[in-house]
């Protein structure tokens, strides 16, 4: 039986990432802090594809969660072929107007957990030379910009630990992707639906199942980087070159209206 984990199962990406993998006859388990939600997945995926899926109930930012992953995992005798780590939070507020706590909760989650769990569930592969990791960075970490400082530093984190831990890997045949996406319609962002939609139809959003379909391809063909998008590219040059005038421009009007 060939097994993935995928943490923030519960909604968008991650589950859709658990939705492709399951149709890939993978058995999956899901990790995510919204038991009822994750544990109605689960059930969905089994129902849909007969695979096994474990609903595993945990808060990722909590210091013990790795170990509790990996007491599950030695617990039910699974050996995971595939992490993709894809959990993660978003803000779009100046730092200093963040609840309190809330930049514990990126390091946490977007560092600290995705390197543990990486380098733990590596060591795993390892032993049989076999494996993948899916590691969720964004196009922001070219692109810091006010409002999205923690996301986009953390982001950026994620994507130079994955390109070198994937270097450190590669004679163990454990082989460590990174996505950079654009945007994604799902509920990360706090769009309605109709205006998700018609981002979807211009082409600044693309769908989830779009997304994961090809950064699956990207992962199990062991590419190092996966960027969605012409578009996105280019924007990448674009936007990480704009002078600190242009960048302050962004802060007057996102947030400094907003405050008159």
């Amino acid at each position: 039986m060939r097994w993935a984990v995928v943490t923030g199962a519960s909604s968008g990406i991650g589950l859709e990432f658990a939705r492709q993998l399951a149709k890939k006859r993978f058995s999956v388990v899901m990790v995510s802090n919204q038991a009822r939600e994750l544990e109605s997945c689960a059930e969905h995926l089994r129902a849909m594809y007969f695979v096994e899926a474990y609903a595993l109930p945990l808060d990722l930012c909590a210091k013990e969660s790795v170990d509790a992953i990996l007491a599950f995992l030695e617990e039910k005798g699974i050996v995971p072929e595939v992490l993709v780590n894809n959990a993660g939070i978003f803000d779009f507020k100046p730092v200093s107007e963040l609840p309190e706590g809330r930049v514990d909760l990126y390091i946490d989650l977007h560092v600290r957990a995705v390197t543990a769990l990486s380098v733990a569930v590596g060591r795993i592969m390892a032993q049989r030379r076999h494996g993948y990791i899916l590691n969720m960075s964004s196009m922001s970490c070219w692109m810091p910009m006010p409002g999205i400082a923690m996301y986009s530093a953390t982001k950026a984190y994620m994507r130079a630990f994955s390109r070198a831990f994937r270097i450190e890997m590669k004679d163990s045949g454990v082989s460590v992707t990174v996505a950079c996406p654009g945007g994604i319609a799902t509920g990360l962002f706090g769009l309605s639906e109709k205006l998700s939609r018609f981002a979807v139809r211009i082409g600044v959003l693309v769908t989830p199942e779009r997304f994961v379909k090809r950064a699956l391809k990207k992962m199990f063909r062991r590419k190092a980087q996966y960027i969605n998008g012409g578009l996105n590219r280019l924007s990448i040059v674009a936007v990480a070159s704009l002078p600190e005038w242009a960048r302050i421009k962004v802060k007057r009007v996102a947030f400094d209206r907003k405050s008159v």
